[in-house]
Formats: structure tokens, C-alpha cells, sequence
């Protein structure tokens, strides 16, 4: 057996899903493209994307010794369509990828697996990552011959559609790229025309700023008005542009049971979540990467989807949450509490809470102006 084919076969039998191998070169013009990305402020608040660019931007600056790249990744595809869920307002969607045990620690531990069986049985010297150090996986899983990537600048793959996570090994052996797909969308633009924030300046191109899945989870701040109802129950990512691409009629479910869906979060209940506490939202979310989140921002984003439900009964769930001890929370509980409760009742509380309120962006949720028509 080739050294190629002894590498692929014992990650195929760790449980990963594809392999391909690729020479650190072929990052093309992606370190380009990402630089212009981050000139134009695209990047938003990431300023981790900054930092180290060099370095994503070419291999061999992270690590001068690297000769050859493998690219594995495992198949996390939904049994359901999850755009299914996003007109059940009333309950919270979660993006596919974080409905589970973070993917990080799965792919690692197998990564390392594979890495410590080349080093023994095969010799040289390798450096794995899973989405944990500046390395453009994508334009690498593409020279590798894993897919493309589309319009939406996700990768694309003819096996699994949108659904795969992606992990890489830097090796001291040399190997040789795969032969590449190209670029199989063609005429379609679904991706695109489906957003709802409009996050595609144009194809092949993402403002970060825009996109729902940066807004629920790298984003600190108050979700921007402009964004709040194109949220609607999405609590946690996003997978629109990734669940309409046509090529997902070749996915399938993935077979590893530590990425298919918790049965508790597929429809998860919005009050039942805004009720969090920290202690709470750290034992629900144990393992999960939701947790990285924190309970403050989380709880920030089930607000807006009580705020977008049109469901009168959730009007409880954001007045509870009116005097929390976190600004972020209290500001998005106003917003929600505003669009369900009655006018009578918002006149009643706005004056108090004003009075009482010492935080410049929740006293903006609520308005300046008392409901008297004195005007502070």
C-alpha cells in the first residue's frame, strides 16, 4: 500500500467520514481574498481573524517544517430539514451543528489518533487542528478534493451537501493535492436569496456583520433593530444557506451518535430557556458549544425569538426577565415584552422602569420619552 492509501485507510476506520490530501501551497487565493475581507470591515468584532494573518494566509508561516496537508472531515447531517422548524415561532431552533456534543473535542481526539498512528507506524512529525489555530480548512479541504466552496463561501460537497465538519493534519510528509471538483453551483443562487439579513454583498462573498450566525454568537452587544424580526427563532446559528443548497439531496443523517440531535434541543421551549439562570444554562448545555456562549448572551437571543413569536403567552416569559441582573438580557427583554404585551400595560411599566433603569442602551429600548409626554 502506498503511504496515501495506508493514511486514508486507518482515518476511515477512526470513524471519519472523507480524506483528501493536499501540498500547503494550494491555499490559492484564498489569503488574498481574506485579506480583503478584513480591510473592509467584514470581520465585525472577530478580531482573532487579525491577528496571526500572516500565518493563515500561508502553512508554512504556522509551521515552516509542513510538507503535506490531510484534510479529513465527519459527516454531521440532520434527519430533518431545519428549515422546517422556522416557522414554529413559538419554540427555539438551534443551528445542526450545536444540537449535540461540540465537534471540536470528537474530531481532535480522533485527529490525534490518527496523528500519534503516522508518527508511530509511519514516522515524521505532525500538528493537528480542529478550527483551534489560524488555518483556512476550507480553500485546504478544497484543494484536497473534498468539495468546493459555494456561493455562500461554505464548503460544498457531492456525498454530504453542506453537512460536514472539516479537521487538518500538518505533516512533515510530502503529499501530493488531490484532484480538485471545481466549482459545481453554477446558474444557482439559493444560498444567497434565501438570507435574511441580505449578509451576501455579493456571490462567493459574506459580511460577517450581517449574518445571523455571527450575530447570535460572536456578536457582545444588543442585536441591532434592523436584525431582530430576520432572526425569528433563531436562537443559536444559522443553517438557511447551508439547508437549501440543492446538492443536499445527497446528504445523509450521520452516523455518529455523539452529533445527531438531543432529543431536548430540536424544539427546545423559549420560555423554558429564558428562564435560565447561569447555573441552569451551564448544566443543560454541559458539553455542548453553546456553552462558550454564556447564559447572558443566549438568553439575549431567545428574547428576540419570544420577541418575533406573535405568541401572546411568551409576553410572561420577557417580563420575568425585565429586571435581570445583565443589561444585555434586560434590554432584549423590553424589546420582547414590547411587541407582545398591550399598550395599556407598557405605559404602566415604562415610566418605572426609566426611573429606575442606570443603563443607556436598555433606557433606549424602552424610550426616552414617559408616558405622561414629560420628557426626561
Amino acid at each position: 500500500m502506498t503511504l496515501v492509501s495506508k493514511i486514508r485507510d486507518r482515518a476511515l476506520s477512526l470513524g471519519f467520514d472523507a480524506i483528501g490530501f493536499a501540498d500547503p501551497e494550494d491555499v490559492g487565493q484564498a489569503g488574498r481574498k481574506l485579506s480583503e475581507f478584513i480591510a473592509l470591515g467584514r470581520h465585525g468584532e472577530m478580531k482573532w481573524m487579525t491577528k496571526k494573518l500572516d500565518r493563515r494566509k500561508d502553512p508554512k508561516k504556522l509551521w515552516p517544517a509542513v510538507r503535506g496537508v490531510i484534510v479529513v472531515a465527519a459527516n454531521y447531517g440532520p434527519e430533518t430539514d431545519p428549515l422546517d422548524d422556522l416557522s414554529r415561532r413559538s419554540i427555539g431552533t438551534i443551528s445542526v451543528y450545536a444540537r449535540n456534543r461540540d465537534y471540536h473535542k470528537i474530531l481532535k481526539g480522533r485527529l490525534k489518533q490518527l496523528g500519534n498512528w503516522m508518527s508511530s507506524s509511519l514516522g515524521g512529525k505532525i500538528k493537528v487542528f480542529v478550527d483551534t489555530a489560524p488555518v483556512m480548512e476550507k480553500p485546504l479541504a478544497e484543494a484536497a478534493g473534498l468539495g468546493w466552496q459555494g456561493k455562500h463561501t461554505n464548503l460544498v460537497s457531492q456525498e454530504y451537501g453542506s453537512w460536514l465538519f472539516l479537521g487538518v493534519i500538518f505533516t512533515t510528509f510530502e503529499v501530493s493535492s488531490e484532484e480538485t471538483i471545481g466549482d459545481r453551483c453554477g446558474s444557482c443562487q439559493r444560498c444567497l436569496d434565501i438570507c435574511p439579513t441580505h449578509a451576501f454583498p455579493a456571490p462567493y462573498q459574506l459580511d460577517a456583520r450581517r449574518c445571523i450566525s455571527y450575530l447570535t454568537i460572536e456578536h457582545k452587544g444588543q442585536i441591532a433593530r434592523e436584525f431582530r424580526s430576520a432572526m425569528g427563532n433563531r436562537i443559536f446559528g444559522c443553517d438557511d444557506c447551508l439547508a437549501v443548497c440543492p446538492w443536499n439531496k445527497f446528504a445523509r443523517a450521520t452516523r455518529e451518535m455523539k452529533l445527531s440531535a438531543r432529543e431536548d434541543l430540536l424544539a427546545p421551549d423559549l420560555s423554558m430557556l429564558a428562564s435560565l439562570d447561569d447555573q441552569a444554562f451551564r448544566t443543560l448545555f454541559a458539553g455542548s458549544p453553546i456553552k462558550r456562549l454564556g447564559r447572558n448572551r443566549f438568553v439575549r437571543n431567545v428574547l428576540v425569538a419570544i420577541g418575533n413569536s406573535a405568541n401572546p403567552a411568551l409576553a410572561k416569559a420577557a417580563a420575568a426577565r425585565l429586571e435581570d441582573s445583565s443589561p444585555l438580557v434586560r434590554g432584549m427583554a423590553v424589546w420582547a415584552w414590547q411587541q407582545l404585551a398591550k399598550p395599556e400595560e407598557i405605559a404602566g411599566r415604562r415610566k418605572q422602569h426609566l426611573c429606575q433603569e442606570s443603563d443607556s442602551a436598555v433606557r433606549a429600548e424602552w424610550g426616552r420619552e414617559l408616558p405622561t409626554g414629560e420628557v426626561e
